[in-house]
């Protein structure tokens, strides 16, 4: 992983405080991909308060993350669903609740995480849809006959 390339466009601050938290996530065993994620979202937080973010008040943000307020986060989470997805916000909302929570227990850098009140994202529903009788008819056709072959397909289409 490449940590530059993935702070690139954060501040000095940001950047200090995602590579020590990738240290800490590192000598506590966690898997590259899982640290890959993480550091990723605290990293577009970081440049959503420095080029994207409506909130006049997102500039002491965009260079610390303990400046981070409750509102910057709600607007990432809402521009977040906007460009990409509620089941990527939710994501990116587990990340961040790491990143905060490690700033405040372990760093003792914030008092309360800015994450705290901040409802999760809930990801839309996707209905699997239920192949129909007329499908199953026309797929059982094609199992037809007395080869031993057509016969293991056809059981193991009726189970």
């Amino acid at each position: 992983m490449n940590l530059e390339k993935l702070t690139l466009g954060s501040g000095p601050t940001w950047t200090g405080f995602l590579r020590d938290w990738d240290r800490c996530l590192r000598s506590a065993g966690h898997p590259e991909t899982t640290r890959y994620n993480y550091l990723l979202a605290a990293a577009q937080l970081a440049r959503y308060l420095a080029e994207e973010s409506p909130d006049p008040d997102a500039d002491d943000a965009a260079e610390d993350p303990c400046q981070v307020t409750r509102a910057h986060v709600e607007y990432f989470q809402a521009w977040m669903i906007e460009t990409r997805s509620a089941s990527t916000a939710l994501n990116k909302h587990k990340a961040l609740q790491q990143f905060f929570k490690w700033l405040m227990l372990d760093e003792q850098e914030i008092d309360r995480s800015p994450m705290e009140r901040v409802r999760q994202p809930k990801p839309a529903q996707k209905l699997v849809p239920v192949i129909t009788e007329a499908d199953t008819t026309t797929v059982l056709a094609a199992c037809k006959g007395r080869t031993f072959l057509q016969l293991r397909d056809e059981a193991i289409i009726r189970l």
